[in-house]
């Protein structure tokens, strides 16, 4: 009985480990960006709950600006503390007569830190806006 031996190369010992190391690390970085635009939609949808939360209550008080503004910051804690918003991040904005018909707008600004790599630590501005219809005082 004859046998046979094949044998490999010896320069391509080590060509799979190199193949799979620029793949993995290169699906890994994909990988990370998703998941940190994911991270970012989702703190822009707390955005904009937040907003609709202040736009609910000016429709009711359209004058009570603070009274918008703190039920926006009261209105969550997690993903983003709202707690933390300045007046700046949190704007009302009544077109016409504060009394009811017209329309009321609640704007909230943040900047997202990415984490992904090759844009960690670089920011994404997201804008959530809510819009309402006051419903009272009576004109």
């Amino acid at each position: 009985m004859i046998r046979v031996r094949l044998m490999k190369p010896k320069e391509d010992s080590g060509q799979s480990m190199v193949e799979f190391a620029i793949g993995i690390s290169f699906i890994l970085m994909l990988m990370a960006g998703a998941l940190d635009l994911g991270r970012a939609y989702f703190t822009l949808l707390s955005l904009r709950d937040a907003a609709q939360e202040g736009a609910l209550y000016g429709s009711l008080a359209p004058p009570d600006t603070d009274g918008i503004r703190a039920r926006v910051r009261e209105s969550s804690d997690w993903p983003v503390d709202f707690s933390t918003f300045t007046d700046a991040q949190i704007q009302v904005n009544i077109n016409g007569p504060a009394c009811s018909g017209s329309e009321l707008k609640v704007t909230l600004q943040m900047d997202f830190i990415m984490a992904a790599p090759f844009i960690g630590g670089k920011t994404l501005p997201l804008v959530a806006e809510a819009r309402d219809t006051v419903l009272q005082p009576a004109c």
